[in-house]
């Protein structure tokens, strides 16, 4: 019987410790180190977001408990609570994007054989922005309101997968229009958002870029109808238009976009999409525009399952090394789904690791096969005593 070693530590060999340490010397992570390195920082932080970890107590507490086990993880002691929070405070948050980056191309990997709903080859994207609430006492750079304190997570969720692409950080009274006018997109690709990305100027590039984009259409918004398209009845298609903006009309440009009304069944709601898109289906558009609610789940549960609504440190720094190890700790279980032939819910999968993490046992079987007992180890054979 092969002899393995803890689930955490067969997790930590996703990454590669050589990517690491080039990632280390590139952002310079290590010039004021003293003993306390950078990968021991990158094992505190990700034992916070699996182990649910509430503090820097928790976080250090919870490593010395399981202290004779640590070595393996290539870390020789729990760190001492100033000496985690210090590193927190002080070391780049760079270096943990950097880390995230080789992860998401190996769940990529794992997600492109994955059947799309979709018939066509484009590259779906979701481009979303959610509020975490701190308190402006604790927090007093992150000035939000009157008396509120915030950030703002931006987020592009790459729809093969459900895995999340890109992402920034800024304080809570920057727009998502802000950020969305500084990505660049791949031509070809079709990107969802919702009305607060409403920005005409912004859909005149997406559309010269060859971006396609679906969003829903303000009420208030000016337009000339060109075309009235057939619709086909029983499909929740109430009517498909091709129009041009009324801003882009006294512009005398030649931009043309389609506004279709569509009735919710379930919601009994009308809904008015608007995209730059003009050969797909109707149905079509409707149903790529249902397919943003991943982002929101996706929202939903990097708060629920990962440590990202409180923190264990108050500065811009820590915040920002916390919510990228949270974003680390994502693709980690969607790695682990995409890898497992049992079919896991993210949630399930989330609580039954965090009582795995130190035990010894092979992590794909596992996966495989979570509630199966381990198979029992080789009986210790008596030494044979001849006199």
């Amino acid at each position: 019987m092969s002899v393995v070693c803890s689930i955490f530590s067969q997790i930590l060999q996703l990454f590669s410790r050589a990517q690491f340490q080039a990632a280390v010397e590139k952002h310079q992570a290590e010039r004021h180190a003293r003993g306390f390195s950078s990968w021991s920082q990158f094992i505190a932080m990700l034992f916070c977001q699996l182990g649910r970890a509430h503090s820097l107590s928790e976080i250090t507490q919870g490593l010395a408990a399981s202290e004779g086990k640590l070595k393996h993880l290539g870390l020789n002691q729990a760190p001492a609570k100033s000496t985690l929070a210090y590193a927190n405070q002080h070391r780049p948050w760079e270096l943990f994007q950097t880390v995230f980056s080789p992860l998401l191309e190996r769940c990529r990997t794992l997600a492109a054989g994955r059947k799309s709903k979709f018939r066509f080859k484009n590259k779906l994207v979701s481009l979303d922005a959610t509020t975490i609430d701190l308190c402006l006492e604790l927090y007093d750079w992150a000035h939000f309101r009157r008396t509120k304190g915030a950030v703002k997570l931006h987020l592009l969720l790459d729809h093969d997968g459900y895995l999340p692409s890109f992402a920034v950080l800024t304080d809570g009274k920057t727009h998502e229009i802000r950020v969305a006018r500084e990505l660049r997109f791949d031509p070809g690709a079709i990107l969802v958002v919702d009305r607060g990305y409403n920005d005409y100027t912004w859909f005149e590039t997406l559309t010269h870029q060859r971006v396609w984009f679906v969003t829903r259409m303000k009420e208030n918004a000016d337009y000339l109808v060109s075309e009235d398209r057939p619709v086909t009845p029983g499909k929740g298609v109430r009517s498909d238009q091709i129009i041009s903006l009324l801003p882009h009309v006294r512009q005398n440009k030649d931009l043309f976009f389609r506004r279709i009304v569509f009735w919710d069944e379930k919601n009994q709601k009308e809904l008015v999409f608007l995209t730059n898109h003009l050969e797909f289906a109707a149905s079509t558009i409707a149903a790529l525009y249902k397919e943003r609610w991943h982002i929101e789940l996706f929202f939903k549960s990097l708060k629920q399952l990962c440590k990202i609504k409180t923190f264990v440190g108050a500065s811009p720094n820590a915040v920002k090394t916390q919510v990228w190890t949270a974003l680390i700790a994502m693709l980690v279980l969607r790695f682990l789904q995409l890898k497992a032939t049992f079919n896991w819910a993210l949630s399930n999968l989330v609580a039954l690791l965090r009582q795995q993490l130190f035990v010894h046992r092979d992590l794909w079987a596992w996966l495989d096969q979570p509630f199966q007992p381990p198979p029992p180890p080789p009986a210790r054979q008596l030494p044979l005593n001849l006199a």
